[in-house]
């Protein structure tokens, strides 16, 4: 498969990986219910395409020509008139959009990746903490790693000169200011973002056979890691097709990033798809429960002993609500979920395979039902 087939294939994946996450979440809380992650990754998909259209200008368009590579000799017996001078400034022009367009991806997949954990941690231990130092950590790396691109060459235009040569630092394609600088805070930021649900999922009360599944589900940055670091040692191996080679590794590693954030969220739909064709067993577990379920926040559990018959003395009873937490944070029939006959704070993990909706039927203090529930519960299952 040629590298122009191969890119455009990855982003086709993509974004149907990003269209199946939006359409699992409209049906789990609704659009009105969308969070910040739920409107980034789409934007990531966004960028993506702008991302791949940089590497076809630059691999097509430019014939992978750069102002890097390059001898004394080679430059000065360059006629500025010619084709091959214009292709060179431009495929270093297009080479730096690309860069900027692949890290911008990288980190709006990160921030993604962090609001989900918010919601999957909330009340959970210390770990609401780690996710928002994650936003910070973010924040500062991505702003690190877009100065290095823009400002690591001084004149700007220095990023396309061709003669005299500009240094090494002002050659997009091969610069190691860019090139150590991203691949080394990438790696970092991905794996804090792998040491906030990893910890939490050794822990829970489930079977070694289970357990494994789901840290293997929300290991999925360890992928983009290995697809970086190889990105980076290529590039600094490739000679003159480093352009080529950089924009193509870029294009796989964005893919990768984008389908393994979002695996945990389409889980649902996986499933569904697994057990059309026969193999529900493949994505399934047990049927049977142990506990009750309750939002992934601890909070849920206080909000129901100490605040639902306050509540529900406004609530009106004329709706209909889902008989268990499938609309979680999750995202799928993944929950957490606490032992009420316990004062521990153990966390275990349950499945369900049926899906139906039932009334609600609370009764206030003055003995009355209502099937609405109360405005605490209606913010978690709205995946708060």
């Amino acid at each position: 498969m040629s590298n122009n087939v191969e890119a455009w294939v990855l982003l086709s994946l993509a974004l149907a990986i990003i269209i199946a996450r939006v359409a699992v979440r409209w049906k789990l809380v609704g659009p009105a219910e969308f969070q910040l992650d739920d409107y980034l990754m789409p934007l990531a998909g966004v960028v993506f395409i702008l991302e791949t259209l940089a590497a076809w200008f630059v691999s097509d368009k430019y014939k992978g020509l750069t102002n890097s590579y390059m001898s004394d000799e080679e430059r000065a017996a360059l006629d500025p008139n010619s084709a091959e001078w214009s292709y060179r400034v431009d495929g270093s022009k297009a080479v730096v959009i690309g860069w900027s367009l692949y890290v911008a991806i990288l980190w709006l997949v990160k921030f993604s990746l962090a609001i989900f954990y918010s919601r999957l941690t909330t009340g959970l231990q210390n770990l609401p903490t780690r996710v928002r130092l994650a936003y910070i950590i973010l924040a500062v790396t991505w702003t690190a790693t877009q100065l290095t691109i823009l400002c690591s060459c001084r004149p700007f235009h220095g990023f396309w000169q061709i003669s005299p040569d500009p240094g090494r630092f002002c050659q997009p394609t091969n610069s190691p200011v860019y090139v150590l600088v991203v691949v080394v805070l990438n790696v970092l930021t991905d794996v804090y973002l792998l040491l906030i649900p990893l910890p939490l999922l050794w822990t829970v009360n489930i079977s070694l056979k289970r357990k494994i599944p789901l840290m293997a589900l929300f290991s999925g940055a360890a992928f983009v890691i290995a697809a970086g670091i190889v990105r980076a040692v290529i590039i600094m191996a490739s000679g003159p097709d480093g352009a080529l080679a950089g924009s193509s590794w870029a294009c796989r590693e964005t893919f990768v990033s984008i389908i393994v954030s979002n695996l945990p969220i389409i889980q649902p739909f996986i499933r569904r798809g697994f057990k059309k064709i026969g193999l529900s067993r493949m994505m399934s577990s047990s049927n049977k429960q142990s506990g009750n379920t309750y939002p992934l926040s601890s909070r849920g559990l206080t909000n129901l002993t100490s605040r639902g018959d306050k509540d529900t003395k406004k609530s009106k009873a004329n709706g209909a609500a889902p008989s268990h937490l499938q609309v979680s944070a999750w995202g799928s029939d993944e929950h957490l979920t606490a032992d009420p006959q316990s004062d521990s704070k153990e966390i275990t993990v349950v499945s369900e395979t049926i899906v139906q909706s039932e009334p609600w039927n609370l009764d206030d203090e003055n003995g009355h039902s209502s099937s609405t529930p109360p405005k605490e519960w209606q913010s978690h299952l709205g995946g708060r």
